[in-house]
C-alpha cells in the first residue's frame, strides 16, 4: 500500500458501538460516570473495534531502535554506544525496565533494529535497517531523504496490518536511541509552528551547558530547513528519526486497521503528532498513557487535545508507560465485561 492508500483507509470510530458501550456502563451498579477515565477508555475502545464489549488479550509492545547523526553535536550525556548495548539488554538479559513491565502487563516485547550503529544481527531482534548507522546530522543536512521517510511510515503502518492478521489487538510504542529527544522536540516544534526554546527539555539529564547547546542545535536545524518543513513527511525527512517515522506509521496503521495504539513519552508522541497532522482522525485510535516531564510532550498533547491518564513522573522511555497503561485498559474492560448491572441487583431482591 501507499501512504495515500493508508490515509484513505482511515474512517471515524463506530459511534453506534460507543453509544451501546455507554449504555452498558450506565446500567452498572454505580452512579453514572463514577469510574471516570476507566469508562471513557471502554467507550473509546468500542468505537475503535466496532464492538461494545472487548477483550484485548494479545498485546504487543514494539520497541524501535535507531541512532542519530545529531548526537555528534553534544546533545546527549550518554555514550552513543548505549543504544546498541541497551538493545542487547532487552534482547538477552531480559531485565531492562521494559522487559519487566511488559511481562507484568502480559505483553509481548518485539525489538526492531532500524539503524542502530554497530548492532549485529540477533535472534531476538528483528533487523530492518533503513540506514546502517542511523540518520544524518539534522543540524547540517536532512536527517534522511523524503522518499525514505515515507517508506518508513508505510512500513510502520503495514506492521500493524501484519500484527492484526496474527490476532494482535493492542499495541504499545517504545524506542531506544541516544539523543532522540532532540529530533522528537524538533519534529514537535516544526509540526506546531513553535520556535520557543522553552519546549526543549533536558532529556536524560543534561547540565546547563549541554542544555543550552541542545536548544541551539534544534533552533539551528529548524532555521536551516525552514523552507522545507511544509508537511509531516518533509518534517521527518529534515529533522526526524527512523523510530519516529516508524511510530508515525504505527499510529496511522492503528487508525486504518482499527487497532488501538498507546503513546509513551516525548519520542512516541512526536510520531503520534505527525500521524495526526497527516490525518486528524488518527487521534481517535490513540491513547496517551502517561504525562512525560518533557515540555514538548505537554505541548504536543495539548495541540492534539489528548489527556494522558497517568502522572507517575516517568521519563525512562522504552515504552514503559505503555506497559503500565495496558493494565489500566484491562481494568476498564473488566468493568464493562464483568461488573453487575441494576437488573441483576433487582433479581437478587
Amino acid at each position: 500500500m501507499t501512504l495515500t492508500d493508508i490515509l484513505h483507509a482511515i474512517t471515524p470510530p463506530d459511534s453506534q458501538a460507543m453509544t451501546e458501550a455507554q449504555r452498558l456502563l450506565d446500567g452498572k451498579v454505580k452512579p453514572p460516570g463514577s469510574l471516570g477515565t476507566l469508562e471513557s477508555i471502554a467507550v473509546r475502545l468500542a468505537g475503535i473495534t466496532g464492538s461494545p464489549r472487548n477483550t484485548l488479550s494479545r498485546k504487543v509492545l514494539c520497541l524501535f531502535g535507531s541512532d542519530h547523526g545529531v548526537y555528534s553535536e553534544g546533545v546527549c550525556s550518554s555514550p552513543q554506544d548505549f543504544t546498541r548495548r541497551l538493545m542487547l539488554v532487552y534482547a538477552d538479559s531480559r531485565d531492562g525496565g521494559i522487559n519487566i513491565l511488559a511481562r507484568q502487563a502480559g505483553a509481548e516485547l518485539r525489538l526492531y533494529d532500524l539503524g542502530v550503529k554497530g548492532l549485529e544481527p540477533h535472534r531476538n531482534i528483528i533487523t530492518h535497517r533503513f540506514m546502517d548507522s542511523g540518520t544524518h546530522n539534522l543540524r547540517r543536512e536532512r536527517a534522511m531523504s523524503r522518499e525514505l521517510a515515507e517508506s518508513v511510515i508505510v512500513w510502520g503502518a503495514e506492521l500493524v496490518r501484519e500484527m492484526k492478521s496474527e490476532g494482535v489487538d493492542l499495541i504499545g510504542t517504545g524506542e531506544a536511541g541516544m539523543g532522540n529527544t532532540t529530533p522528537a522536540c524538533a519534529c514537535i516544534m516544526a509540526a506546531t509552528g513553535s520556535r520557543s526554546p522553552g519546549l526543549v527539555g533536558r532529556g536524560a539529564g543534561l547540565d546547563d551547558e549541554a542544555y543550552s547547546r541542545k536548544q541551539r542545535v534544534i533552533l539551528d536545524a529548524l532555521s536551516l530547513h525552514e523552507d522545507s518543513l511544509t508537511d509531516p513527511v518533509n518534517i521527518l525527512s529534515c529533522v526526524g528519526g527512523l523510530e519516529i517515522a516508524a511510530m508515525t506509521g504505527v499510529f496511522l496503521g492503528g487508525a486504518a486497521y482499527h487497532v488501538p495504539v498507546i503513546i509513551d513519552g516525548v519520542i512516541s508522541i512526536a510520531g503520534a503528532l505527525l500521524a495526526y497532522k497527516l490525518e486528524p482522525l488518527a487521534r481517535e485510535y490513540m491513547f496517551a498513557s502517561h504525562e512525560s516531564p518533557e515540555p514538548a510532550y505537554t505541548h504536543a498533547a495539548e495541540f492534539m487535545k489528548l489527556s494522558p491518564s497517568l502522572r507517575l513522573g516517568m521519563r525512562l522511555g522504552e515504552g514503559t508507560g505503555c506497559a503500565v497503561f495496558m493494565q489500566i485498559i484491562d481494568d476498564a474492560l473488566a468493568i464493562i465485561n464483568g461488573m453487575g448491572d441494576f437488573s441483576s441487583l433487582t433479581k437478587g431482591e
